[in-house]
């Protein structure tokens, strides 16, 4: 069973694409038709990438790994906020920072910067300054918020990207390509879906759209999560057992060591006992 029907993304409108004079000929395959000079995407087809985006994103979030949700389009940022949050999931919803992927360093310290900023103002360092420098780390601290605050537990390249709207977000999926970071993307009929790894056609300006597609994958996501969390409590209740049944191996080992100790003294009882008897004979 797919994970969204083709009537839930009619309904979000996920079926309209933009004006015909604007198609990228790349989208073909994903276009049902022509109406009105609006392309119309084959919803059908959106309905199969979903499953196969999922199916992926599962497996990535199963294996513990990271998914970098990307959308700084006013349409989008929110849902996207929202639901990267709800599966523990870093996001970009600010002004994408050139280098975020090619130059993951830097950003790491720019991060670091922030987490030094909240340990000074913790152990009092920060009441040691002057009113001026106070207002210049505040502002800076904010600054940094804004723009990396949701990526402060990403301390790894991301396994995967996803993406709404690959043309407002050309920077982010250049640097994933040049990384070989798998790209997944709401991909729409202007746009260009070959630098995209799992393409969804669909409508990425409605906010109706986004948000139904991306309730899918978070799904998928969560699901992978959940399996997860049961194969470590399975993995470490093996552990628990086997730690448990060598125990009683070495307990009946060290039974079978005592009787044969109680045997052999036993034995050298009855010698003594026999030679002594037959010296007083």
């Amino acid at each position: 069973m797919s994970r969204v029907s083709f009537e839930q993304l009619l309904e979000a409108g996920s079926h309209f694409g933009h004006l015909k004079r604007k198609w990228n000929p790349s989208m073909a395959p994903y276009i049902f038709m022509e109406r009105n000079g609006i392309h119309i995407i084959d919803l059908y087809k959106t309905v199969a990438k979903i499953d196969e985006a999922a199916a992926a994103l599962k497996q990535i979030a199963k294996s513990g790994r990271k998914v970098l949700f990307v959308s700084t389009k006013k349409q989008a940022k929110q849902v996207v906020a929202d639901k990267a949050t709800s599966v523990g999931m870093p996001y970009v919803t600010e002004r994408w920072p050139g280098g975020m992927l090619t130059n993951f360093t830097t950003i790491r310290k720019a991060v670091k910067k922030m987490t030094t900023i909240d340990k000074m103002s913790k152990d009092g360092t920060f009441d040691q300054l002057s009113k001026r420098e106070k207002l210049q780390i505040t502002r800076q601290r904010a600054k940094l918020e804004k723009n990396l605050g949701s990526i402060v537990d990403l301390n790894r390249l991301p396994s995967a990207l996803f993406v709404v709207d690959v043309m407002k977000e050309h920077i982010a999926v250049a640097e994933a390509n040049r990384l070989s970071i798998p790209v997944f993307a709401i991909v729409d009929t202007n746009s260009d879906p070959n630098d995209i790894d799992f393409v969804i056609p669909a409508n990425d300006d409605a906010t109706k759209s986004i948000d139904i597609i991306l309730s899918a994958l978070c799904d998928a996501i969560n699901e992978g999560l959940e399996e997860r969390k049961i194969e470590k409590i399975d993995s470490v209740a093996g552990g628990d057992e086997e730690q448990t049944s060598t125990r009683r191996e070495r307990k009946a080992k060290a039974v079978k060591k005592g009787l044969a100790k109680d045997d052999e003294e036993a034995l050298n009882a009855n010698v003594v006992s026999k030679f002594v008897k037959d010296v007083e004979d």
